[in-house]
């Protein structure tokens, strides 16, 4: 199949323009974000954390069952505030602005000396003797199928 010149030169302009409205919303996308503008929202949503936070005990500020609702709000508050300033989200400012929030509700909630436990005996007999038992079991068949010749054939 030969293609002719003139067929091509139908498409040459059609790439060119599809490539140049490419390029523009790449252009347009990576100089339509107004960081003032997001970072003026972005305290928006941390005085609504704030004002939800009060109802929580703070002895209960690292149970997060205890605020996770009010938490994925505020997440979605600084996406919706984000996007509404033409920014992508997570960004770094964004990020920057969770990150304070954190330190200020959640600083205290790692435990530096972690406590382990053995589990009960009943539970940890069992999980010995299991593999034992079963280990046992193979090696007693193992030898008995190496005795037995009729099986070999």
């Amino acid at each position: 199949m030969k293609i002719s010149n003139s067929s091509f030169s139908f498409f040459v302009p059609l790439v060119n323009g599809l490539m140049r409205l490419g390029l523009a919303g790449v252009h347009q996308q990576i100089n339509l974000c107004n960081e003032s503008l997001m970072l003026e929202k972005l305290p928006v949503c941390g005085k609504f954390f704030e004002g939800m936070m009060k109802k929580v005990d703070s002895k209960k500020w690292c149970n997060l069952t205890e605020f996770i609702m009010y938490y994925n709000n505020f997440t979605q508050c600084t996406e919706r505030e984000a996007n509404s300033a033409s920014c992508f989200w997570p960004n770094p400012l964004a990020e920057s602005f969770i990150t304070g929030i954190h330190k200020q509700y959640f600083s205290n909630c790692t435990l530096d000396n972690v406590h382990w436990e053995d589990p009960p005996d009943e539970i940890l007999i069992t999980l010995i003797l299991i593999p034992v038992i079963l280990t046992c079991a193979m090696i007693m068949l193992v030898v008995w199928c190496s005795k037995r010749s009729d099986i070999l054939v």
